[in-house]
């Protein structure tokens, strides 16, 4: 088993180590972590940790997760815009 897990984030490939979360990726992946973008055009991250702002949606392989309570897995697609 590897202690490192690839997955693409916005078409670039990440490579976090086993057992992260997609709102670490996130932040592995540069920046501030940045999730989505409100609609009013202010960028969003992760704020609570736990699953209950809902401030760090993104889609996974297409489906609507929460960052911060999905782990990362080999070859997953997130997309921070939807």
């Amino acid at each position: 088993m590897s202690d490192h897990t690839l997955l693409h984030i916005d078409g670039h490939l990440v490579r976090v180590k086993t057992g992260s979360s997609v709102a670490a990726a996130l932040r592995v992946a540069g920046g501030m972590g940045v999730a989505r973008t409100s609609i009013s055009g202010q960028p969003r991250a992760p704020f609570c940790g736990m699953g209950v702002c809902q401030e760090c949606r993104v889609l996974v392989d297409g489906r609507r997760r929460l960052a911060c309570q999905t782990v990362c897995g080999e070859g997953m697609r997130v997309e921070t815009t939807e």
